[in-house]
């Protein structure tokens, strides 16, 4: 426990970190800052709040989250997945409800970290998490229209369908400057990595753009005719007044963040591992998620989480220890206290070119259409999770794919149950008792269960049993193969007993392991069944049921 508990920063520093590690980890991390920047002031501007809050997540949570971590090389901060949740919170309740919500979503990350979900997240389907990962990725191409083709609309509606609506009224005020920038950006982000892996090809694009537009004086928006100065300082942590109704306003919203949020966080670790052949420490990242969110929103920032790109950079570029994320933090905080005045000149069309490729990026249209060939139970997830995302909201995404993915689990639980019986007559025909030559007794029923026999196999369960057509004396339970009950599964053999108590027939439970008798006491299944009626072995039941007749 004290291990899973510890940062992974603390663990390295024990260990010793040699000097060539923290060279890499020192050029990794000014790589990664420079990265980081244009996609902060990006993801900032999209979620409907001014830049800079960008760029204080991203240096508070980087340094928080590298420093508290689960992971080697997580770098934290804000992404595109926060978009959408993002900008409907400020929608709906200002910046002072984001500030709340994203303090909210900090404690309830903290608790599952505590609680020990961190493994339970990782069993979330893949069809769910490509289900809204797509359409956030949508929403985000969508939400930039208005600055790649400049149609200088002062207020873009939040919801899907009547954007677009807008923007189809405004497409006779195309600014071709404009698309010009973002498609430029589009070609530059994705063929100059091609050609200089170390330089990020979005720096070298909102350097040009950039130095252009000023030269020039190119009539295109910039984060200065929108938004005016770029702080370079940090405001003092506060937090709005919080009372018991806002509190239970925002609950969904900050629940919406900490699942995004964590099984985000978990998914970059999970691939960085695999980038480095390390282990990350699960509920030690939520924790530390959860502490850099509550310290992000006390200083106006917005959510942040694990960046599987900047993360995927971060590898890449020979960073093995959370030190190269704590560098690119301060790599940000330099550029920040220096260049602020800089930054306000980049024109919003370029930002607006690097989101379209972080979209299209997001997309996952590989595994979209993957998915689409497969389990029909994945495909309505997958669709539902998707339409409900860009149509209605993610919040409502998320609750209803995760419902959805339950019935799955439930349903394929209930499916890996076997129930079968054997008679004297069918036992040449059965396969389900190996190579064992049971004599069953005349006026006797042998069923055997394989499989965990919880809520979602009781009913089948219940109904295979007490469906029988036969009246025999005996009916055996066999259990060797059932590794737990639920409460659900007790209610159900409770049924069966008085069902065929009622009818003159005995029921005998065989195989019981240990831990199952003692779950039988606690839960009074020896109020209906005698205890000589659970037996250890089918010897013994056998033995029994011709004692019994």
């Amino acid at each position: 426990m004290k291990k899973e508990f510890t940062p992974k920063l603390f663990s390295l520093l024990k260990q010793g970190i040699s000097k060539k590690t923290l060279t890499k980890d020192l050029l990794s991390g000014i790589i990664v800052g420079i990265v980081a920047l244009p996609l902060a002031i990006a993801f900032a501007i999209a979620s409907g709040v001014s830049p800079e809050k960008g760029i204080i997540t991203a240096i508070i949570a980087g340094i928080i989250i590298s420093t508290f971590g689960g992971s080697r090389v997580q770098i934290g901060g804000p992404t595109g997945a926060f978009i959408v949740i993002v900008y409907g919170i400020i929608q709906s309740y200002g910046i002072d409800g984001l500030i709340i919500a994203t303090f909210l979503a900090g404690f309830l990350m903290i608790g599952m970290g505590l609680l020990r979900l961190g493994n339970l997240l990782k069993f979330i389907p893949y069809s769910l998490i490509v289900g809204f990962t797509s359409g956030i990725a949508l929403i985000i191409f969508s939400s930039q229209i208005n600055d790649f083709f400049g149609l200088h609309i002062s207020k873009v509606p939040a919801d899907f369908i009547d954007k677009w609506i807008v923007y189809f009224e405004n497409f006779d005020n195309i600014n071709w400057y404009a698309i010009a920038i973002a498609v430029s950006t589009i070609l530059i982000t994705i063929y100059f990595q091609k050609l200089v892996k170390k330089i990020p090809g979005s720096i070298i694009a909102i350097v040009l753009s950039t130095i252009i537009v000023k030269v020039f004086d190119i009539p295109v928006d910039t984060i200065e005719s929108n938004f005016g100065e770029i702080p370079n300082h940090f405001s003092l942590p506060h937090l709005p007044n919080v009372n018991f109704d806002t509190i239970q306003a925002l609950i969904q919203p900050a629940f919406a963040i900490a699942i995004l949020g964590s099984i985000e966080s978990l998914l970059s670790a999970v691939v960085s591992d695999s980038m480095i052949g390390g282990k990350h420490r699960s509920n030690m990242e939520l924790i530390a998620m959860g502490g850099a969110n509550i310290v992000s929103a006390l200083f106006g920032g917005i959510p942040a989480t694990g960046a599987i790109a900047r993360t995927a950079t971060n590898v890449k570029n020979g960073g093995r220890t959370p030190l190269a994320g704590i560098f690119h933090s301060l790599v940000l905080l330099a550029i920040m206290l220096l260049f602020a005045p800089y930054a306000k000149l980049i024109p919003l069309p370029c930002l607006a070119g690097i989101l379209v490729v972080i979209a299209y990026h997001m997309s996952e249209m590989g595994q979209f259409k993957s998915i689409l060939k497969g389990n029909r139970m994945d495909i309505i997830i997958l669709l539902t999770t998707f339409f409900l995302t860009v149509i209605f909201d993610l919040v409502i995404a998320i609750e209803i794919g995760m419902v959805l993915a339950s019935f799955m689990f439930m349903k394929r639980m209930s499916e890996s149950v076997h129930i079968q019986n054997i008679t004297s007559k069918t036992k040449d025909e059965e396969n389900l008792f190996d190579e064992e030559l049971i004599d069953v007794p005349k006026n006797v029923l042998l069923y055997e269960i394989n499989g965990p026999l919880f809520f979602g196999a009781a009913r089948q369960f219940q109904e295979t049993v007490t469906n029988t057509h036969l009246q025999p004396k005996v009916i055996i339970i066999r259990m060797r193969y059932v590794p737990l009950i639920d409460a659900t599964g007790y209610q159900s053999i409770k049924e069966i007993v008085k069902i065929f108590k009622e009818r003159g027939i005995t029921v005998i439970i065989s195989g019981v392991n240990q831990q199952l008798k003692k779950d039988f006491e606690k839960n009074d299944m020896f109020s209906v069944l005698k205890k000589e009626f659970v037996v250890t072995d089918i010897d013994e039941a056998l033995k029994k049921s011709y004692e019994i007749q």
